[in-house]
């Protein structure tokens, strides 16, 4: 087999975690340059702390552009319900789980009314999640002028309780992501997401309801923004409404396309996912000890996300390392229909 074949076997999951290991490496070599450890606890706790907030938003994303949607609205999702939780703990331990709860049912009723929006009226993914946002945004500055609520001390531990150097939040996300790969590589449901992502017309006419698969995408990816409100709420010890000004909006879309989920849909995974946070983790890490120029990091993080993309889409035009969607293995081609 040459080399050449052999490249063309990896999938873009794989590239990931190659240009994983490789920006890790040199990146601890430039830090090392400078006199510095990449691989010193604090920046290791720093790294995976980024990876846990960040996780939570874009694994959820990873639902809706795998069903050609997408979700603008998850950092208002993720502010609000920072406050929703703290306001209903209100700083009493026996509460704590009627906050999770009401921040989880609140995230859940962002995400059906944005999943009813794009499934029943038609409205664009992107004009509708934006709108949503916007709405939970108005709310959100006129309702709250500063931090409110308090997070009891029991629940906090969420935020900053370690385990060596991996915080529990860290532990709860790969947690996530393993329920959220089973969903889609062992349900229905997550077949159907990829069914719908490749073609809603042949998804409908094979029986598919791509309605209810849309709703719960954007359902799934609204409760994990909720999660991410928690672990905001637990790491400040209260709600911000001023989260949103994150950007976990865009950032999360990013991280899903630098995993190798397409944005067309149909295609990718919560592995790829979590290899794409980890790679802008490492590079936020890197840069804060390099003491990177702030427009400096933001035009090489731009670069390495539009260097990816380019390399996804030239693999997909590519008529030697296509593969047909939904036959993986060359299944398809085998059966003599064409891939």
């Amino acid at each position: 087999m040459t080399a050449a074949r052999a490249r063309r076997r990896l999938g873009s999951t794989e590239i990931v975690y190659l240009a994983l290991a490789g920006i890790l490496l040199l990146a601890g070599l430039l830090v090392a340059v400078r006199g510095g450890n990449l691989f010193a606890q604090q920046n290791i706790s720093y790294m995976l702390t980024q990876t846990s907030l960040l996780g939570f938003v874009a694994v959820g994303q990873t639902f809706v552009v795998l069903c050609r949607s997408l979700d603008l609205s998850v950092g208002y999702v993720v502010a609000l319900c920072s406050l929703v939780g703290a306001t209903t703990m209100a700083g009493d331990p026996s509460r704590v789980w009627a906050g999770v709860l009401a921040a989880l049912v609140v995230a859940a009723g962002i995400g059906l009314a944005n999943g009813l929006v794009v499934s029943a009226l038609r409205v664009n993914p992107f004009i509708a999640t934006l709108g949503t946002g916007l709405i939970v945004k108005g709310f959100l500055d006129t309702q709250f002028k500063g931090p409110e609520g308090e997070v009891p001390v029991a629940f906090q531990t969420f935020g900053y309780t370690r385990v060596g150097p991996v915080p529990v939040s860290t532990v709860v996300l790969l947690v996530v992501a393993a329920a959220a790969v089973v969903l889609l590589t062992r349900t229905r449901a997550g077949y159907h997401m990829f069914a719908v992502g490749g073609s809603l017309d042949v998804a409908r006419l094979s029986g598919v309801r791509t309605g209810r698969t849309l709703v719960l995408a954007h359902v799934l990816c609204s409760l994990c923004a909720g999660a991410a409100g928690l672990l905001i709420a637990a790491r400040f010890g209260t709600g911000n409404a001023l989260v949103y000004s994150y950007g976990l909006d865009l950032d999360s879309i990013a991280a899903v396309v630098l995993g190798g989920t397409l944005l067309f849909g149909g295609r990718g995974s919560v592995i790829g996912t979590v290899g794409g946070v980890a790679i802008l983790a490492v590079l936020d890490t890197s840069f804060n000890v390099l003491d990177v120029n702030p427009f400096f990091k933001d035009v090489l993080r731009g670069v390495i996300i539009v260097a990816a993309v380019a390399l996804y889409a030239r693999r997909q035009l590519d008529p030697a390392s296509r593969r047909a969607r939904f036959a993986p293995g060359g299944a398809a081609r085998r059966r003599g229909v064409p891939a």
